[in-house]
């Protein structure tokens, strides 16, 4: 028999140090021939990302060297850093922004400075370019900071789609300037025409935007440019959003937009710029595009492989000419994948990043008659006993429009091994609120919920109204309702797993109730704990406490994203105040951790100080831990330890339990 200790208390090997020993995060790939590229971030090795590369006779080597960081501040949340064709590597690196080539197969070939030295350091950066066929240019994203370019002392940044000159002359030739903000230059396969992406203010790319096709000359000059797929059927929101444009190899043009309400593969008509819907059904091929660089189609002779996302989870998808789509398996692996990502054509079959519920991620070349692991996820020396079987809940919530309004919410039982608890005791529950709030849960395997299920807590991961995956519609269902729908959502979640509606075996102590999330999740944590009384601890990372002060001082990408989500500012100076929980500190009782970087853009520190500062005034138990030369979101192992620690012990003492002595 197991021994029994209290929820809470459970000795585990999954520790903090575990979560980022030996971690690569794999992200971005791109197929080269018969050369494969992807970019690692690595915690232990301070947060950078690196660029590796994988032969054809399978040698695996970094493709950059030891002090490079290949990332970019474009947006301030970055992707799309690198490309490589032909053997030929153009990266960001963030020291300096700038762009840089390199061979790394020519011993003998010095690495090139593709772009000027900016006035200011960082005033210059670039994202998401391709190397057109002839190898004369990289079209990418610029966004030029005050003082550079076309930008002045105090204005916002601009963005624009440039063309560099490949040869180390640092000539950049505009190609695209006026909107607020662009994406996705595709050059078609006979570097004739140039599609992209554009939107400007109060929209963000999952909102309103559109695609662009001009005809691109070899001197780098953009012409007859010309808007594709006007109108759309009604019957949601007016707007469309449009995603991962790309050029088949006979030159038509493909895209992912959401004019039927949700995201599907489209393939532009030649003739006529009209849009042909290729896929249906409750399921969505885009993601939000935080980022650059993302990719969730391609290419394979006369198949599109795509992933789709149904359900709260992702699947693997073929689409052959004929119309029929049928799924794929990439993992040989009990457990069926459910998370996909950077996914590019490779032979007759595709590389994708690829994981499940009980792995980590990992590089898989996938086709017709099977897959091929070629970067393996780290040997964790977990038996599968200590990793959470989740259940998928969709569940009551607050119904404004009275048609019965749902969530939902991932939800991890405590799972050891080695420990029973008491019979009359439940266990504490965690609820996980991800980010955005446009955003979805991660559907992988997470040491960091693992952290907490192996010593005896419940977790709850919630997708709630606002999230990806489930439609436009649900997708907006938050617009207005920021501080409101998704605090709601977290509450019901919580009443719901500790109610009699629940079987006893899979309820939780409705008295251990806490609840924990980072940027915009961090805000809703903190209403959460403002304005109601469900939860019995909180822990915020970088997240928001005032609105106001969040739409007077935040980067360009999210200057007006809570017009959509709030209200205009400061016209609905009124309802900021009303859902900001630094005014309404006296209704806040609840413990609290605040985490924070102390380089942080997105959510400035001073917003996490104030809090503290309040809370203290006040005597509500409280501590605010600080971590200097982290930005929004931690990325050096040192501090996602010290963080998840500290969460840990909060919780310990705030629910009464010891700390096991793992």
């Amino acid at each position: 028999m197991d021994p029994v200790r209290p929820y809470g208390s459970w000795s585990s090997p999954i520790s903090a140090e575990l979560l980022v020993a030996g971690a690569a995060g794999l992200g971005e790939v791109c197929v080269d021939g018969g050369t494969i590229w992807w970019s690692e971030s690595r915690p232990d090795e301070g947060g950078r990302t690196v660029v590796v590369r994988r032969g054809p006779d399978g040698t695996v080597v970094d493709a950059v060297p030891p002090d490079a960081d290949v990332r970019t501040g474009v947006h301030e949340y970055g992707g799309g850093a690198w490309w490589a064709a032909d053997g030929v590597l153009v990266h960001s690196d963030r020291s300096d922004e700038r762009l840089v080539r390199r061979e790394p197969d020519k011993a003998d070939v010095d690495p090139l400075v593709l772009t000027p030295e900016p006035e200011t350091v960082r005033g210059l950066r670039y994202a998401d370019g391709r190397i057109t066929p002839d190898g004369r240019w990289y079209v990418c994203v610029r966004e030029s900071h005050p003082g550079e370019g076309p930008v002045g002392e105090g204005s916002e940044p601009a963005n624009e789609l440039v063309a560099v000159a490949m040869d180390g002359s640092q000539q950049v030739e505009v190609l695209v300037s006026g909107p607020d903000f662009v994406s996705s230059p595709r050059v078609s396969p006979d570097g004739g025409r140039l599609a992209w992406i554009q939107w400007n203010h109060p929209d963000l790319p999952w909102d309103d935007t559109e695609l662009r096709v001009g005809d691109l000359s070899a001197a780098g000059r953009l012409t007859d440019t010309r808007r594709i797929g006007t109108g759309h059927p009604a019957g949601h929101d007016a707007g469309e959003s449009f995603f991962q444009p790309e050029w088949r190899a006979d030159g038509v043009l493909h895209v992912v937009t959401d004019r039927d309400g949700w995201w599907h593969l489209y393939r532009v008509a030649p003739d006529t710029d009209t849009l042909e819907q290729l896929t249906t059904g409750t399921f969505e091929v885009a993601t939000p595009q935080w980022v650059f660089g993302l990719s969730r189609y391609a290419f394979a002779g006369d198949d599109i492989w795509f992933a789709r996302r149904e359900g709260g989870v992702d699947r693997l998808a073929v689409l052959d000419a004929d119309g029929i789509v049928a799924e794929v398996e990439p993992l040989e692996s009990s457990t069926p994948a459910t998370s996909i990502g950077s996914l590019r054509a490779h032979a007759d079959g595709v590389v994708l990043v690829a994981a499940s519920w009980t792995t980590e991620p990992a590089l898989v070349a996938v086709d017709h008659g099977g897959s091929e692991v070629l970067q393996a996820p780290r040997a964790l020396g977990l038996d599968p006993g200590w990793l959470p079987v989740p259940e998928q809940v969709t569940f009551p919530t607050s119904d404004p429009t009275g048609v019965g309004e749902q969530a939902h919410a991932v939800v991890y039982p405590p799972t050891n091994p080695g420990y029973g608890a008491p019979a009359d005791e439940q266990p504490p529950l965690i609820v996980l609120v991800h980010g955005g709030p446009t955003g979805s849960i991660r559907t992988q395997l997470q040491l960091a919920v693992a952290f907490w299920t192996s010593r005896g807590f419940a977790v709850a991961d919630v997708d709630y109204r606002g999230s990806t995956g489930y439609g436009r519609p649900y997708r907006h269902r938050l617009r207005g309702g920021w501080g409101v729908l998704d605090v709601d959502d977290c509450v019901a979640v919580a009443r719901y797993l500790s109610s009699g509606d629940r079987p006893k075996s899979g309820r939780v102590d409705g008295d251990r109730l806490a609840i924990r999330g980072g940027s915009a999740g961090g805000f809703t944590v903190l209403a959460a704990l403002t304005f109601h009384d469900v939860f019995t601890a909180g822990a915020s990372r970088y997240g928001i406490a005032d609105l106001a002060a969040l739409a007077a001082d935040t980067h360009k990408f999210e200057a007006r994203y809570l017009d959509r989500l709030v209200g205009r500012w400061p016209e609905d100076e009124v309802v900021y105040r009303e859902r900001s929980p630094i005014h309404h500190v006296d209704r806040l009782s609840t413990p609290l951790l605040l985490l924070q970087g102390s380089e942080d853009r997105v959510v400035p520190p001073s917003q996490a100080h104030a809090m503290a500062d309040a809370l203290a005034g006040r005597g509500v138990p409280c501590e605010l831990i600080e971590f200097p030369d982290e930005g929004h979101g931690f990325r050096k192992a040192a501090n996602v330890v010290r963080a998840l620690e500290a969460e840990l012990a909060f919780f310990a003492a705030r629910f009464g339990f010891p700390l096991a002595s793992d």
